[in-house]
């Protein structure tokens, strides 16, 4: 096994059961957010070998570093809070019903202009602003020497997370997205001798099911 990558979606926050749009607005986990925070936790501690001291990066929004708490307790680290691992941001949407934004949201062509798209919300990120500072956050991860990392961040900027690790184009992000429900953990893996780099699990919830 080579060096090794898991990426935790933070499982059910406040915004999520109030039907609010999340993005920047700050929202806590739920109770039931806390007790899968924890058993996040504890599967990481199986999958991460005994000995290995991970690094842990979390997007510094609540309800992301709540999840990186137990986390850091159990393997006895500190977490690096990166901004640039944020939610997209939707702007004056952040924090309002699902309908309101439902009724403003300005959905991408299927061709043509669709990472510098305007999505009609005011003060919304566009879709290549959230990438660039993604992959801009990745470029950070992966510059340390660890071998074992873990991410704590949300469901809309994972496929970002992956698109980076597999060093995909910024352009290619245009069309590319990935699947992973909240409080799923995903690996990423690249291995020590073709240097190939996987996308070994995807939006694994066997610990809370």
């Amino acid at each position: 096994m080579g060096a090794r990558i898991y990426v935790v979606t933070h499982p059910e926050a406040t915004h999520h059961v109030e039907g609010l749009v999340g993005g920047w607005y700050d929202s806590a986990l739920t109770p039931r957010g806390v007790i899968h925070a924890h058993a996040i936790a504890a599967r990481l501690r199986d999958l991460i070998p005994t000995g290995a001291c991970p690094a842990l990066y979390t997007s510094d929004l609540v309800r992301a570093t709540e999840t990186a708490h137990p986390i850091a307790e159990t393997f006895g680290v500190e977490p690096v809070l990166l901004p640039d691992l944020r939610e997209k941001s939707y702007g004056v949407a952040g924090g309002r019903p699902q309908e309101w934004f439902a009724a403003h949201f300005v959905p991408p062509p299927l061709v043509g202009e669709r990472l510098d798209h305007d999505e009609g919300i005011e003060g919304a990120e566009s879709k290549l602003e959230c990438v660039t500072r993604v992959y801009r956050a990745m470029d950070r991860i992966t510059s340390d020497n660890a071998e074992h990392r873990i991410i704590v961040t949300h469901g809309g900027s994972l496929s970002w997370v992956v698109a980076a690790w597999q060093r995909l184009p910024i352009s290619a992000c245009a069309h590319v997205a990935y699947r992973a429900d909240s409080g799923s953990i995903t690996v990423l893996e690249q291995d020590d001798v073709f240097h190939n780099r996987t996308l070994h699990t995807l939006g694994d919830l066997g610990h809370i099911l």
